[in-house]
């Protein structure tokens, strides 16, 4: 696991891993953030995603989906898709994430991901989750042993990927294809390049990605924007801007949906998680956001857990 300090607080540390090459068509990674004892709470805010367990080993969660109060966080978190940023507070303490994939999403959670998009739920309580529960005393019983905790992941999703049926996984896998292709810009031409009807794009879109194809595809071009800054924040952002945008003013509209602030009010607040993130996850995963993932990216390299 490659490991970096965040970028403006030296009481971050982060770290990103692949998972074993039979689950990398269902999870993006699994990634570790731990904030040294005595540091103040870390404060950020998390961009718009596709859904993710999330596990507090020691320590304490709080946040919030879009504008509010950050309120605490159950220890063993089931977060849905994201269409808002989502202001987030760490206490010190080591959490561990899984990211899902559109077909991990389909395999692994038991509820349609628009059932629970922008929502944060006790994974131990909501039923949508309870095929991760067995996971919590897993890692608390090997608390402290990074290798352990890594393999005790991977070997819980890889046992839930050989007990689940697929279903459907083929036209799931070329929606997420499509809709990450940066020459898709209209809904017309995913159901073209995909051959089915609006109406059964919809159903997809809204059984695993959680959102309408047309949301999904502005989600797409803002991120691809937001992702050029987090890489390098010296740039403007004009020089960031996705290919489908107008002009300025188009991403300035885009900015306050999905992250309630301007560009310029972003970056003039510190990011020392997701900065650190966006570089550490592009050199793990070859892309900097968790809805940017392609798996082809990391289809050859090599499996970090063996």
């Amino acid at each position: 696991m490659e490991w970096i300090s965040g970028h403006r607080n030296a009481a971050v540390s982060l770290g990103y891993v692949l998972p074993s090459d039979a689950l990398r068509p269902y999870i993006t990674t699994y990634y570790l953030t731990e904030i040294a004892a005595g540091a103040d709470p870390v404060v950020d805010m998390l961009h718009p995603e596709g859904g993710n367990i999330r596990i507090a080993l020691d320590g304490s969660m709080a946040g919030s989906i879009g504008p509010g109060e950050l309120k605490p966080m159950p220890d063993f978190a089931g977060i849905g898709p994201t269409s808002m940023g989502a202001p987030f507070a760490l206490a010190p303490g080591r959490y561990w994430g899984i990211g899902l994939l559109p077909l991990g999403w389909a395999r692994f959670v038991d509820t349609p991901a628009a059932a629970r998009a922008d929502t944060i739920a006790d994974a131990l309580r909501d039923d949508a989750y309870a095929p991760f529960r067995p996971l919590h005393a897993r890692l608390a019983a090997v608390a402290g042993d990074l290798q352990a905790e890594m393999a005790a992941i991977d070997a819980h999703m890889l046992g839930l990927l050989a007990q689940r049926a697929a279903s459907d996984e083929e036209r799931i896998a070329a929606a997420h294809t499509a809709l990450i292709d940066p020459a898709v810009n209209a809904v017309g031409q995913l159901t073209e390049r995909l051959g089915i009807s609006t109406r059964s794009l919809e159903r997809i879109a809204a059984a695993v990605f959680g959102f309408t194809p047309k949301l999904l595809l502005q989600r797409q071009r803002f991120l691809r924007s937001l992702a050029q800054f987090m890489l390098d924040p010296s740039l403007a952002w004009l020089d960031t801007l996705d290919w489908q945008y107008y002009d300025q003013a188009h991403f300035i509209r885009d900015f306050r949906r999905f992250m309630g602030t301007t560009p310029s009010a972003y970056a003039r607040e510190p990011h020392p998680i997701m900065l650190a993130a966006a570089h550490v996850r592009s050199r793990t995963a070859g892309k900097a956001m968790q809805v940017l993932h392609d798996p082809a990216d990391d289809a050859a390299a090599p499996d970090p857990l063996r």
